[in-house]
């Protein structure tokens, strides 16, 4: 299993780059940011860009693969995406994995002075943006006519550093975006059951990730795709035991190893923010990114 981090874009860059830097000495897999323009409890504070921040990243690092976790439509375009991408990729030499999904209903979601979309409205969007990104991507030249986004003859040479594209990580629970998952994902993304974040058990969300784990299954099956193929990435927060995991290196590799036997190949665990809901212990953090991985199979 291997194990990646999530640093939130809140600090300039002249301090943030030291996470990022520590984060490949640490030997982690990944390190991922929010694409959002502000986050919940970080409304009021700052708040970096994604795109600029991981291209900071990729100048301060080697080896470590840098993404999103993760990019929506909410005030993303296709076309304009896939050139910061690919120029992105080019820059880090092939390192990038994009982390998409449909989008909520927070503030990125009517910062651009639109209503919020429904959920049918997301799953609709999503259903066309992510498609047609892939053709952005794989494609020189591009043009389409849809009910959401267009694209007329939009340029993309030389491509991606990774062929025939940079991979995606489809976030999904619904059908609609699990069978988008099977279809365009090299990995699958989720947080867990919502509904089971304020009350439900540990063992609840074992089971409802089961569930989830099972339905990505029968999306792949639907279209002929082995479930093999695509990674499996539990971003960690979001599931009723929260910062449980990461108390010690044994609550951690017992946490791991739970959802292992699930077949999640990736753990991304948020990088410590004092005074936050992802506060840890620094010390311990560490401690589990150099030793948890090796408990692990």
């Amino acid at each position: 299993m291997r194990l990646s981090t999530v640093i939130l874009p809140i600090h300039r860059w002249a301090e943030g780059q030291k996470n990022w830097r520590r984060a490949e000495e640490l030997g982690f897999h990944a390190a991922y940011t929010y694409d959002h323009l502000s986050w919940r409890t970080f409304r009021d504070g700052p708040w970096f860009g994604a795109v600029p921040t991981l291209t900071a990243a990729a100048a301060v690092t080697d080896r470590m693969r840098l993404g999103t976790l993760v990019t929506s439509p909410n005030f993303r375009h296709p076309v304009t995406l896939a050139k910061e991408l690919i120029t992105l990729d080019d820059i880090s030499g092939g390192r990038v994995t994009l982390g998409i999904g449909s989008g909520g209903n927070g503030f990125d979601a009517t910062a651009l002075g639109q209503q919020a979309w429904t959920p049918r409205e997301r799953a609709d969007r999503f259903g066309e943006f992510l498609p047609l990104l892939d053709r952005l991507l794989t494609e020189g030249a591009v043009s389409h006519t849809g009910t959401h986004y267009s694209a007329g003859e939009a340029r993309n040479i030389p491509g991606c550093v990774q062929r025939p594209r940079l991979p995606f990580a489809v976030a999904a629970t619904g059908p609609r975006g699990l069978g988008l998952a099977a279809r365009h994902g090299q990995a699958w993304v989720t947080t867990g059951d919502p509904k089971l974040f304020e009350k439900g058990t540990p063992q609840q969300s074992v089971q409802a990730l089961r569930g989830q784990m099972e339905r990505l299954g029968m999306a792949c099956a639907d279209i002929g795709r082995s479930v093999a193929e695509l990674d499996k990435i539990l971003l960690t927060g979001f599931t009723p035991d929260r910062g449980t995991p990461l108390e010690s290196v044994d609550a951690f590799v017992d946490f791991a190893g739970r959802h292992q036997e699930l077949g999640f190949t990736e753990i991304a665990v948020h990088w410590p923010i004092p005074d936050s809901d992802f506060a840890a212990d620094q010390a311990v953090f560490e401690q589990i990114a150099t030793e948890a991985s090796g408990q692990l199979a």
